[in-house]
């Protein structure tokens, strides 16, 4: 069996102009995600103050989640949580960008 993790990142380009009630209702809306049970890390941030040509920060908000396996991913992807969120916050962003990886071996 193998112990590579399954890591899915999403990079949110929200639409310009968001009022601070849509932009609360997207924060919310992300936060929710933690509660799914597959998770095993979940994080949700804004892009850091760090300057370095190799930086992109052009997104809004970068989504980090880590499951055991591509299976824990799955469920995640059709969770009534996930899909909720989807439904309620997509009218907020004009794209996402998705890294789907999986851990090299230590």
């Amino acid at each position: 069996m193998s112990s590579n993790k399954f890591v899915h990142v999403v990079n949110f380009y929200l639409k310009p102009g968001l009022s601070a009630a849509e932009i609360k209702t997207f924060e919310e809306g992300v936060s929710t995600l933690e509660k799914i049970e597959t998770l095993i890390m979940f994080n949700v941030g804004k892009p850091a103050e760090t300057d370095r040509p190799v930086i992109d920060k052009s997104y809004s908000y970068c989504l980090l989640t880590v499951f055991n396996d591509e299976a824990g991913h799955d469920v995640y992807q059709d969770h009534p949580v996930h899909l909720a969120f989807i439904e309620r916050c997509n009218a907020l962003w004009d794209k996402v960008v998705i890294f789907d990886s999986v851990t090299i071996p230590q």
